[in-house]
């Protein structure tokens, strides 16, 4: 249901400051305008370029979940949310191309998709700008309380389906290497279930998911809960269907072709987090001549 605009929060000026509008105010949204303005963020060109009749076909969603999406949001309507997401646009062109990789900036063109070469060069420049954006964005991400988290866990639990499988895959590897005994919930057989009621009220999961989120990471993170474990949650945004169920979300975007999505910035993320243990490992190590001693960094192979 639409608000009043006495009740309407103010406009955000830019997507940074609706993303933090949506992130405050989004148990105050029905579900179909949470899932509008999911979309919208998700896809901010689409937003910024598609007639409202393709985005809800695309979405699946009703245009009406998008005009009063944008009016709870503090907007006109529709139309005037659309003028936000094509303010990045402004200063280019429109694009001519046969496909479009999207990251964390914008977007590049790939003019010649059938051109394998073509495809590594602009996909290594998209991940160029994903990364460049991690890195100037790292003073906001809770590296620190999440090292702790890892640190402070009796035992923990990683699972990561679909696509992100190869990143729990290696965050559970490398945890291991350093000394930091952890569990890979692969969902072999369809046992996630089993697999997860190990998991105890001193245990730390680790959730690594992105869109299509996996329904079974989810029902995991919410068994952890159920069990007294605390959720370190690695996504894309506080929008991500796993941030309700986190006790701490770190923020990951990674470039993408269609349905093609990088590991890049996810793995960046994850081998900084081990990082951040073995090297306070060996730091407390060398504070204290009796502590047993880790292993050698050298050795480790991660």
């Amino acid at each position: 249901m639409a608000l009043d605009k006495a009740d309407r929060p103010a406009k955000p000026a830019t997507l940074e400051a609706l993303r933090a509008l949506v992130a405050q105010r989004g148990e105050q949204l029905s579900p179909r305008m949470r899932d509008a303005a999911h979309y919208a963020l998700e896809h901010p060109n689409d937003l910024a370029l598609s007639p409202l009749a393709d985005l809800a076909r695309h979405s699946q969603l009703s245009p009406v979940a998008f005009i009063r999406m944008a009016q709870a949001l503090g907007f006109d309507g529709f139309a005037d949310l659309k003028r936000l997401f094509r303010a990045p646009l402004q200063q280019t062109a429109k694009p001519s191309h046969s496909e479009r990789i999207r990251h964390y900036g914008g977007e590049l063109t790939l003019d010649r998709p059938q051109d394998p070469v073509a495809v590594l060069r602009a996909f290594s420049q998209a991940n160029i700008v994903s990364l460049q954006h991690l890195q100037s964005d790292a003073d906001a991400l809770p590296l620190k309380p999440a090292i702790a988290m890892l640190q402070g866990a009796r035992l923990v639990h990683v699972i990561g389906l679909r696509r992100s499988y190869a990143v729990a895959a290696y965050l559970a590897y490398a945890l291991n290497r350093v000394g930091r005994g952890a569990v890979h919930i692969t969902a072999q057989g369809g046992m996630v279930v089993e697999q997860a009621s190990a998991m105890g009220s001193q245990d730390l999961l680790v959730a690594i998911s992105f869109p299509p989120y996996a329904g079974d990471t989810l029902k995991v993170c919410e068994l952890a809960k159920a069990s007294g474990s605390k959720v370190l949650v690695i996504t894309n945004g506080v929008l991500s269907p796993l941030g309700r169920v986190a006790d701490l979300l770190i923020e990951v975007n990674d470039a993408e072709l269609k349905g093609f999505r990088s590991l890049t910035s996810a793995l960046c993320v994850v081998q900084t987090l081990v990082m951040g243990i073995a090297f306070g490992q060996r730091h407390r190590n060398r504070k204290a001549a009796s502590a047993k001693p880790g292993p050698d960094l050298v050795d480790i192979d991660c």
